[in-house]
């Protein structure tokens, strides 16, 4: 019965790996988790991420009929890459999503000749990554740690997925590696071949068959990115889904039907599907909440505010000048004066101002091709103020949506299903 049938989800983060097992319904029916310190003292040790993988699916796997497991699929951090030889041995220590290249002459080779909207511009960008790894003795290919991880289960460390691609270079509108990309001094031979997110890769290698005791026609679906499979993960599926993550910073993310560019903002657009999904961080956020409250009074005087009622003050709350998004100014001035005597009601005006800005960020996408807003979902430790939600519901007038879940693995285990799917398995 096909409703027996179960999808595999696996998320390897900076701290550690977590996997869920998913019904075709959507249901998470089982999950595992492991920390990657449990296994390595580095978070930049492969050989730990895999430990941790195995560790997290072990769990998992332990929970559920390993026979009615269809498909599976992993997702990683964006723009962490390593070297390997042909059989998947890393060959050098991997550079993490947030590890710059320090070499000034590879850096101005990709701005020399990456087009402006590229993704790939930047010290941590992986095309920077591929042009400092690629003179490593006996390298086949730098790959992406997500495509590393799946070529776990499928024998094969040359393939990856677009949203993992955008930022070594690939162009997702022409869903091609670009010519220009050589012009840097890439060899480009060394880049993985890159198939659609969700795309069927190949059926389960047999030693990793039998490794975790999975049948044979498991099939092994092309992955993504952490932040895109966190996206995912909220249910968000259609044109005009926008979520905002009100953490340390806030962030915004929409889906769209057509593909946004805006590099002066910090704005570019993965591809789902046949959508796209783009989105912008400012510096706004609770690290402004932070600056003038504690977690426990923020709790306090979040219960005296009357969000029904502006406080008239035009806030736009910064902790220092300088905006990336969507004001790209680095020198726009933060404004959260006159500063009202009363607590409540100075948190409440960094709520409205934060909310503000909120409304701005997809206004903005909204003005550069993309979709009205329709519907809102929230993630982060600010989308469970109550009193900063009604604010926020006010100032948009769409329905905010309940979020599935904040894990990325459900999200990447959706993609799974939808590989499951398109292979003829589910």
């Amino acid at each position: 019965m096909s409703g027996d049938k179960l999808v595999l989800g696996i998320d390897i983060g900076t701290s550690g790996a977590r996997a869920v097992a998913m019904a075709a319904d959507g249901v998470v029916v089982a999950s595992g988790a492991a920390r990657l310190a449990s296994f390595s003292g580095d978070h930049r040790d492969p050989i730990g991420w895999w430990k941790a993988v195995q560790a997290a699916l072990g769990e998992t796997l332990g929970s559920i009929d390993r026979r009615q497991v269809t498909a599976l699929a992993i997702d990683g951090t964006s723009g962490t890459m390593l070297p390997v030889d042909q059989s998947g041995a890393p060959l050098a220590t991997p550079m993490m999503y947030n590890d710059p290249v320090a070499d000034r002459a590879l850096l101005d080779a990709v701005s020399a000749h990456a087009p402006r909207e590229s993704a790939a511009h930047g010290a941590t960008s992986g095309l920077a990554k591929l042009l400092a790894f690629q003179s490593v003795p006996d390298v086949f290919r730098v790959i992406h740690q997500a495509d590393w991880l799946a070529g776990h289960f499928t024998g094969l460390y040359d393939v990856s997925d677009e949203n993992n691609a955008l930022k070594t270079g690939y162009d997702p509108v022409s869903r091609s590696w670009p010519e220009w990309i050589g012009r840097t001094g890439a060899r480009v031979e060394l880049l993985p071949d890159v198939l659609p997110a969700g795309a069927p890769i190949a059926t389960i290698a047999p030693a990793a068959a039998e490794a975790f005791d999975l049948p044979a026609g498991v099939v092994i679906v092309a992955g993504t990115t952490d932040g895109c499979a966190s996206f995912l993960a909220t249910g968000a599926d259609q044109p005009g889904d926008g979520v905002s993550a009100l953490g340390t910073t806030l962030t915004v993310k929409m889906l769209s039907e057509r593909p946004l560019f805006a590099p002066e903002y910090g704005l570019y657009s993965h591809r789902i599907g046949e959508m796209w999904l783009a989105g912008g961080a400012s510096n706004t956020g609770g690290v402004v909440l932070a600056e003038h409250f504690s977690p426990e009074r923020i709790a306090v005087l979040s219960e005296e505010i009357n969000p029904v009622v502006d406080t008239g003050l035009d806030y736009y709350p910064l902790v220092k000048p300088g905006e990336r998004f969507p004001v790209a100014d680095s020198d726009f001035l933060p404004r959260m004066s006159p500063r009202p005597a009363d607590d409540a009601t100075f948190l409440k005006a960094i709520f409205e101002g934060i909310a503000g800005v909120e409304s701005l960020a997809y206004q903005r996408l909204a003005a550069l091709g993309g979709p009205t807003l329709r519907s809102l979902r929230s993630v982060g430790g600010g989308a469970k103020n109550a009193a900063w939600t009604a604010i926020r519901a006010r100032k948009f007038g769409v329905p905010f949506l309940p979020v599935l879940s904040e894990e990325a693995a459900v999200g990447t285990a959706r993609l799974a299903l939808a590989g499951a799917r398109k292979a003829g398995v589910l």
